[in-house]
């Protein structure tokens, strides 16, 4: 069984930093491209960044370049998303999904990515 976990929001000041986690079990860690999603209430969900397997290659829309970084962890099955320079903005539900995919790009799209966990809530106040 499939099981996509996120873990880390919070409610934090604006200029604030906070750390989002995401473990997947069920599936071979290293085998998956993975992304951190978001949707604020009323909007659609968006890409925030992804990361190829290895880690090699990420992405980031263009909103959150320059504070947030993706980074993982495969020895410990764990996905992360360092959030610095916090905006009320960002408050939104994020996501953490998965793809078995090894190759050497990502892709920030949610149509391409087959699992996902349930959230964890960001909320940045002014």
């Amino acid at each position: 069984q499939v099981q996509v976990v996120e873990s880390g929001g919070g409610l934090v000041q604006a200029g604030g930093s906070l750390r989002l986690s995401c473990t997947a079990s069920g599936l071979t860690f290293d085998d998956l491209t993975m992304g951190w999603f978001r949707q604020a209430p009323g909007k659609e969900r968006e890409g925030v960044s992804c990361s190829t397997w290895s880690g090699s290659s990420t992405r980031y829309t263009d909103s959150v370049k320059g504070r947030f970084t993706i980074s993982r962890d495969n020895a410990k099955n764990t996905l992360y998303l360092q959030m610095n320079s916090l905006k009320p903005e960002d408050t939104a539900m994020d996501y953490c999904a998965a793809v078995k995919n090894k190759g050497s790009w990502c892709n920030e799209s949610k149509y391409e990515y087959d699992y996902w966990g349930q959230g964890t809530e960001v909320t940045v106040s002014s």
